[in-house]
């Protein structure tokens, strides 16, 4: 049988063209859903912890800060200027640097000068709200001693100094 209908001439023409209708379907719904499912929240804002003794330097400062949640993070943005009581100053321009750390060092400061910093927190979400604002203090430079009004006795000495600080230092250190 199977030779005979191989035989055979098999005509394989439609007689009528099928009709297909063009269906777009809208999954714009369900995607965002996927989205949202997938979404990671925006990060809670960090916290800095309170200046280090160690942590300054007269031209630096250590800044460090802690996130006390299990956010996603993929980056941290910390925001610095000096403190300043005069309202229009080109000292007060604010400075902004990006970070990977929780941890930061800024050089290039001015010695025994307050720096006010707020940190946020960056993930594909988006950025968290800024930290409270904390004051760190760069240490003050060290005095000039003023050698020619240096004076001695058998029993006493007189050193006199200056401060090269704009700020006053509240007290100094004297070693023999």
């Amino acid at each position: 049988r199977l030779e005979e209908f191989l035989k055979k001439e098999v005509d394989l023409e439609l007689s009528t063209q099928p009709e297909f209708e063009e269906r777009v379907i809208d999954f714009s719904e369900v995607e965002h859903l996927m989205n949202s499912i997938n979404a990671i929240p925006a990060p809670c804002a960090p916290v800095i912890n309170p200046q280090a003794p160690s942590a300054a330097t007269g031209t630096s400062l250590r800044v460090c800060w802690s996130l006390f949640s299990d956010d996603t993070v993929e980056c941290y943005q910390l925001c610095y200027k000096p403190v300043s009581h005069e309202r229009h100053s080109d000292e007060q321009a604010e400075h902004m640097l990006k970070v990977k750390e929780t941890y930061c060092t800024i050089t290039d400061l001015l010695p025994n000068t307050q720096y006010e910093f707020c940190v946020s927190a960056l993930n594909a979400s988006g950025i968290s709200p800024p930290s409270e604002k904390a004051v760190y203090v760069t240490a003050p430079s060290p005095p000039t001693i003023k050698t020619e009004k240096i004076r001695s006795c058998e029993n006493a000495a007189l050193v006199c100094w200056e401060s090269r600080d704009i700020n006053p230092v509240d007290s100094y250190t004297v070693e023999l």
